[in-house]
């Protein structure tokens, strides 16, 4: 602990900052809650997207195998994102990015010498891929939002268990060195008029 001045401004000081960091606590703390809740919320939806990813996969898988030979050749890199488009949203004070759509770029094919279905692989292969990347950047948001609970965390635990303990301290400190610099204060100004002559002892002198 810092050395403190014992001293009548140095008890306002301290004081005031103990008023200042028992208001902002309770800011920070929820804060805190508020983070924690929306990880709570990026986890879940990030694993209903990889839950529906899966289903559409399997789905792809079940039907492709039905025709022709060659169905996962046709699909090898037969779409590729070009682009992932997002927004912005502020949760809690952090910015964090919003998943809205992607652009994507289809291999050339021909027409006549692949099947009928490859036009709806397309779109199940666009559905899987913007379904990834909604998921690629529901993780990003998990990362910003938890590195700001970090922080947080640290800030509640800094008022927590030490600047409100630490002030509480210095502040029962002072009180006792300014009470006991009253009282040695009362002291001596008992002493010191006792060691005064009293004017009026009733010695009087000759004329």
């Amino acid at each position: 602990m810092a050395k403190i001045k014992l001293t009548k401004t140095e008890l306002k000081a301290q004081t005031d900052a103990l008023k200042r960091f028992q208001r902002f606590l309770p800011m920070l703390q929820l804060k805190k809650q508020q983070l924690q809740a929306e990880i709570a919320g990026i986890v879940q939806k990030a694993d209903e997207v990889t839950a529906r990813e899966e289903k559409a996969r399997a789905d792809l898988g079940s039907w492709v195998g039905l025709f022709a030979v060659g169905g996962e050749e046709i699909l090898s890199g037969l779409v590729k994102v070009k682009s992932i488009n997002t927004g912005t949203a502020n949760v809690a004070g952090v910015a964090i990015p919003v998943f809205e759509s992607i652009d994507t770029e289809v291999k050339e094919i021909d027409a006549w010498a692949t099947p009928a279905w490859v036009d709806d692989a397309v779109k199940a292969v666009t559905d899987i891929l913007s379904l990834r990347c909604e998921r690629t950047i529901l993780l990003r948001q998990r990362d910003l939002i938890t590195a700001e609970l970090t922080t947080t965390s640290q800030r509640v635990n800094l008022f927590e268990k030490v600047k409100i303990p630490e002030c509480k301290e210095n502040i029962r400190v002072i009180k006792i060195a300014i009470g006991d610099e009253q009282t040695a204060a009362v002291t001596r100004g008992k002493i010191a008029k006792s060691r005064t002559p009293d004017s009026n002892d009733g010695t009087e002198v000759a004329a």
